[in-house]
């Protein structure tokens, strides 16, 4: 059979073509998947990078049950225009304790990736009350229950510093057994506030310099 009445046989038979371009698609994600899955230094954390403590993935928990990711990503990209206007790219070290990422793709709002320390806590505090407060043109909505919620009451923290720590998370015993007391007398808003100002702050020195 000739290349030219083979490919008029597939182009005419649906079910040969579908076949056709899964498995030309999975040979093509598997040469871009697998040299990563073993590549050693994607899967090590960046000299500054610290698990997430047990204030700061509160915090973490309840920006993704406020859904803050659908708006705001955080992965800065290698372009001119991204790293003038949020600092230096994302390094895949950074993101070695997210479970699960939130880079996201949708930028209703600016990316977030290097938020830390940029503001003040009040001024963020201000910020997840009334947007419009600080920022009159902003269309993010306030989250004012959340100066008004308890953190300890955001989900039992013991248990998912236990479960991460079995998913390779280096939190010591000592850690865990704090957890419930690092939260005792905050307020979600406080949490989300931690959680927020370390962002971005992992990256090398030398880098961010």
């Amino acid at each position: 059979m000739s290349a030219l009445s083979l490919h008029k046989r597939i182009e005419e038979n649906t079910g040969l073509l579908i076949f056709g371009i899964l498995l030309v698609s999975a040979i093509g994600g598997l040469v871009q998947i697998l040299p990563v899955l073993n590549q050693k230094s994607l899967q090590a954390p960046s000299t500054n990078t610290q698990p997430y403590t047990a204030v700061e993935l509160t915090g973490r928990d309840i920006y993704i049950r406020e859904g803050c990711s659908v708006c705001h990503s955080q992965q800065v990209r290698p372009l001119i225009a991204e790293v003038e206007r949020y600092g230096p790219y994302s390094r895949a070290g950074e993101f070695v304790y997210d479970r699960p990422f939130l880079w996201g793709s949708k930028r209703t709002g600016p990316d977030l990736h290097r938020v830390g320390g940029k503001f003040s806590d009040d001024w963020h505090r201000i910020h997840l009350i009334d947007p419009r407060a600080v920022i009159p043109e902003s269309i993010m909505p306030g989250y004012p229950w959340l100066a008004k919620r308890e953190a300890h009451r955001a989900g039992d923290i013991v248990a998912k510093m236990t479960a991460l720590r079995t998913l390779g998370t280096p939190y010591t015993d000592e850690q865990i057994a704090q957890a419930e007391a690092d939260l005792e007398g905050l307020l979600e808003i406080d949490t989300l506030i931690a959680y927020l100002q370390m962002l971005g702050t992992g990256l090398d020195e030398e880098i961010a310099r």
